[in-house]
């Protein structure tokens, strides 16, 4: 199942229950720029919304507390190769959102270098529950908008205001 044909849009993969997430991105900076917004604590609480702690090694491990939502979220680093490869487990604890938790999935962050100063990332989320799959699109769509206004130092983007601008472009989890 894709999501759409516009190149900002990400796709996503239905297999069973599951539900695997994909989105490319081509950020006119440099990959170490890239690789400090989205492993920097104080890079990530301003673009993805979210207090973080890292301990950025193979083996190391994430703990994430998104607002306003409230998701709390842990895992081991699997890969970590700057500024290559950031993967990491995505274990959600049980929310009203979420009932049951998201404990099986995977999220990996890869650039690419694009000429001299310029970065292609790669987003994938894996092994999703299919109706959190569904529901988590639109929402990191819009995070990757709030991470290319960052990182080009211009105003970002109301995460609802464009999680609600392009849900329609995503399959719905109301199906």
């Amino acid at each position: 199942m894709n999501a759409g044909n516009n190149a900002k849009t990400g796709t996503v993969t239905i297999e069973g229950g599951y539900a695997t997430l994909r989105y490319e991105r081509r950020l006119p900076h440099p990959r170490e720029v890239v690789w400090k917004a989205i492993t920097d604590p104080k890079e990530l609480a301003a673009w993805f919304n979210t207090k973080a702690v890292i301990d950025g090694r193979n083996g190391g491990t994430i703990d994430f507390v998104s607002a306003p939502a409230g998701f709390h979220t842990t895992g081991r680093i699997l890969v970590w190769d700057p500024p290559r490869v950031f993967e990491h487990e995505w274990h959600m604890d049980s929310h009203p959102h979420l009932p049951n938790g998201e404990t099986e999935s995977v999220i990996r962050w890869e650039l690419v270098r694009d000429g001299d100063s310029a970065t292609i990332l790669t987003v994938t989320h894996s092994r999703l529950t299919k109706p959190t799959g569904l529901g988590f699109a639109p929402g990191m769509h819009a995070f990757l908008d709030r991470l290319s206004a960052h990182l080009n130092r211009e105003k970002l983007p109301d995460w609802q205001e464009r999680y609600d601008a392009v849900k329609g472009s995503y399959p719905s989890w109301q199906r």
